[in-house]
């Protein structure tokens, strides 16, 4: 039988569309499900970013998310629902606090906080964007780096790609020896298609994003990689601040580097930036990263 090969462009924007449209099962309870085709656990920027989903629908929509931060206590199972548990902990003049849970088998895989404020002004700077990185067209494709690399492919050439990933430098998923290291891991993203132009969606489309590399910064200072001859890993917390107002299906560069690695842990932080040079997000995860034979 031929396998399908992974729908990217607009028809893989609409899955993640579909993934992040949450049925409302009660007042503060939401279900979600994972795309029909994926890994064995479910992704960690999914589950994120329907928590966030659920979370937000319980605001008023005058008041934008801007902070989250969530552990990853067990893995999911991706075919299985997941149910979101919302806690109203506060709402304020100014801001509104909510907890969401989500559960599998009535357990806890992934517990978040995420903190929404009305619109204010104040004191407005922000650290410059990096000098002398190629744009996101002077880099190679995805499909592109796939190509050299067809063992890597597996079930990666099947899942759904909503978003237009391009590395600057090596990534972690090469050929052990094939990465050179390197202080920083830099990408250029999008959402390779058009989103609906509400605000929250577009936070949770970056919260998803966010998952995707950021951790993979802590191999790159060693010259690392992801699988056999290399390391394998699991996001252990992820927290995530918006700074200014965005576009998810717009190009952002993914600026990445790990201050510390020890214990069998690494700490990655990353900054978000439009090609403008706006520094519109901030992330930090830890990760449980151990080595494993070839």
């Amino acid at each position: 039988m031929t396998e399908r090969p992974a729908a990217t462009g607009q028809a893989a924007v609409d899955q993640l569309l579909e993934v992040l449209d949450l049925d409302h099962t009660g007042e503060m309870t939401f279900r979600g499900m994972s795309p029909p085709v994926g890994p064995q656990r479910v992704y960690g920027g999914q589950v994120a970013g329907q928590a966030l989903v659920a979370a937000g629908r319980t605001v008023d929509a005058e008041r934008f998310v801007h902070s989250l931060h969530g552990y990853f206590v067990r893995p999911g199972d991706p075919a299985e629902p997941i149910e979101y548990q919302v806690e109203n902990v506060r709402d304020g003049r100014s801001f509104s606090v909510r907890r969401s849970v989500a559960l599998q088998h009535d357990k806890p895989i992934f517990f978040m906080s995420a903190s929404f404020q009305r619109q204010e002004e104040g004191l407005d700077h922000h650290a410059p964007s990096p000098l002398d990185v190629p744009g996101p067209d002077e880099v190679p494709t995805m499909t592109d780096r796939l190509s050299r690399y067809p063992e890597r492919l597996g079930i990666w050439g099947q899942i759904p790609r909503p978003i237009d990933v391009r590395y600057v430098g090596e990534p972690g998923w090469v050929r052990p020896g094939d990465r050179p290291a390197e202080p920083h891991q830099r990408v250029w993203m999008r959402l390779d298609g058009k989103l609906p132009d509400d605000p929250l969606l577009h936070a949770c489309a970056l919260t998803y994003a966010s998952d995707l590399t950021l951790l993979d910064s802590v191999l790159s200072v060693h010259g690392e990689v992801w699988g056999p001859g290399g390391v394998v890993g699991a996001s252990l917390d992820h927290a995530l601040w918006f700074h200014r107002t965005f576009r998810a299906d717009e190009w952002f560069l993914y600026d990445c580097w790990s201050p510390s690695a020890s214990g069998a842990r690494g700490l990655a932080t990353g900054r978000m930036f439009t090609t403008d040079g706006r520094h519109i997000a901030s992330a930090v995860q830890e990760g449980l990263l151990r080595r494993v034979g070839a």
